[in-house]
């Protein structure tokens, strides 16, 4: 039987949150940080400065591949506890106390207070509440609707309400952006519950009897399949790409993807690309066989969204103690702050981990 505890994708999910570190530390410690991906701000002819554009663009694979992986890892949490009772209600417990995280705990983090965000923690969550329902269809109907909502979000661009609470909900369902006074959505819900409904199926087919060859061969697959969806959507710059055209035959140009709100370019790009990089982790994970060097991603892809909700803190706390400048560029101090704070966190991830090892059932449940 499959382990629900596959080393694969705690591997790229701690590669994730790495890469996540990187991106945050820009935020806090590089004025030049760059976020051209935001389609509804950008203003055509900016230049992409390579090092700041590169160093940003790694990252874009972080949300999508996270979301993907949550919801294979909730489906493998629900076979395990399958039959017994409660669990819908869990989910929706657990899914809206983590959308509570994002204004109540990471717009400390994030912007200390002085507006509150509604980022991934929101839409992880909410998607989450989703799933308690939608996770009794059927896999093929997951994937339909999955594919439905990523290819046809895009028409909500032609919906443009003003008056309130439309315009709110049109923001926190479809394109994010500011919603209230002092309150900004980034991470619409409805094109990652559709990234989620993908994820649960993954987590299902995982559950499935397949050799390890067959597992990576057909994760390849997939992935070369969306990158070459990836390439026809953002080759005929279109529809699929909200906006965020090419303006001209550069790397950079094709790899300048709309992230807020998620493009279907852009979500095919990032998961072609971690579908990929989860067929390479699933072909190394060789069973019996210790993979030492790859430890540091185990460690923080089993303790990720504890990680998470230190990391932010933390930079930012560190960056109010020193008094760095923040209006000075700093592609340097990014990997270097990045780098430390995966260093500083990997105690405390450590202890995590090992105490929700031996207390399954307790309050880590929710974390």
């Amino acid at each position: 039987m499959t382990p629900l505890r596959i080393r694969a994708i705690d591997w790229l999910r701690g590669l994730v949150i790495a890469l996540m570190t990187v991106d945050h530390a820009g935020t806090i410690f590089d004025a030049a940080h760059l976020h051209g991906d935001n389609a509804l701000r950008w203003v055509v002819g900016s230049p992409l400065p390579p090092g700041e554009f590169l160093t940003r663009w790694i990252t874009h694979l972080c949300a999508p591949v996270f979301v993907l992986l949550a919801g294979a890892s909730l489906a493998l949490s629900a076979e395990k506890r399958k039959g017994q009772p409660g669990q819908t209600r869990f989910i929706v417990t657990r899914g809206l106390f983590i959308l509570a995280l994002d204004p109540l705990w990471m717009s400390l983090g994030f912007a200390k207070y002085d507006r509150f965000v509604f980022q991934v923690l929101y839409a992880l969550g909410l998607s989450m509440v989703c799933m308690a329902l939608l996770r009794r269809l059927s896999s093929r109907a997951l994937l339909v609707g999955a594919a439905a909502l990523t290819g046809l979000h895009e028409l909500s661009d032609l919906w443009h309400p003003v008056e309130q609470p439309f315009h709110a909900l049109w923001g926190y369902l479809f394109v994010g952006g500011p919603v209230f006074v002092r309150t900004v959505c980034a991470y619409p819900v409805v094109p990652w519950l559709a990234i989620m409904m993908a994820g649960w199926v993954l987590g299902r087919w995982f559950l499935e009897p397949r050799t390890q060859a067959q597992r990576a061969r057909t994760l390849a697959l997939l992935g070369l399949s969306l990158l070459g969806l990836f390439v026809v959507v953002r080759g005929l710059d279109g529809y699929g790409n909200w906006n965020l055209h090419r303006e001209g035959p550069g790397l950079l140009q094709w790899l300048h993807v709309a992230k807020y709100p998620p493009s279907l370019s852009y979500v095919c790009l990032e998961l072609g690309l971690g579908l990929g990089l989860l067929a390479l982790f699933v072909w190394i994970d060789v069973p019996g066989r210790e993979r030492p060097w790859l430890a540091p991603l185990s460690l923080f892809g089993a303790s990720a969204f504890f990680y998470y909700l230190l990391h932010v803190h933390l930079m930012a706390g560190v960056q109010q103690v020193l008094g760095l400048d923040t209006h000075v560029d700093g592609l340097l101090r990014t990997w270097v702050a990045a780098g430390l704070t995966l260093a500083v966190l990997a105690g405390p991830c450590w202890l995590y981990r090992r105490y929700k090892a031996a207390h399954p059932d307790g309050w880590t449940r929710y974390v």
